[in-house]
């Protein structure tokens, strides 16, 4: 049997290292895979736990190729830098997209992740875009999203001002 030092060692440790990270209740970020950022999303939960984009609502009139309506949703890291007028987005930053069709039907949600080292010639987005079934359309270097979001690089890849 341990110790009594030994025991009340660990149970320092699991005090000082374990609860306060489940008392936040965080998660760690995600690889840069799809099925990853999308069981990410599932988990932090992200349409209740998250911040729509500052100044935007609800189903919000949208355009092609993301849709007619849109909702955005913003993690912790990504809102920060929007509130502070950022001029890019941090390590961590994650855009959600919600796709609606003219009926407000979800048609597919698409993610901006950003995670230092992945791809430093466009910024280091992860891009993804599922289907309302989960069916992953497109992922990773999405030469598309690239290209499109590459008129605003300036602003690191985000459409909506930062």
């Amino acid at each position: 049997m341990p110790s009594l030092r030994i025991r009340s060692w660990l149970l320092m440790v699991v005090l000082i290292v374990v609860v306060p990270a489940a008392a936040c209740g965080e998660t760690a970020l995600p690889g840069t895979n799809g099925n990853a950022v999308i069981a990410y999303l599932d988990d932090v939960n992200y349409q209740e736990s998250w911040d729509l984009w500052p100044g935007l609502g609800e189903k919000y009139q949208g355009d092609e190729p993301h849709g007619m309506l849109l909702t955005t949703y913003v993690n912790a890291k990504a809102l920060e830098a929007v509130n502070s007028n950022a001029s890019s987005m941090p390590d961590g930053a994650i855009i959600v997209k919600e796709n609606y069709t003219p009926a407000g039907v979800l048609a597919a949600t698409t993610v901006m992740y950003k995670k230092s080292g992945y791809d430093s010639e466009h910024n280091d987005w992860f891009w993804l875009k599922y289907l309302a079934d989960g069916t992953i359309e497109k992922q990773g270097k999405v030469e598309g999203c690239q290209n499109c979001h590459g008129d605003v690089k300036d602003n690191d890849y985000v459409w909506t001002g930062i």
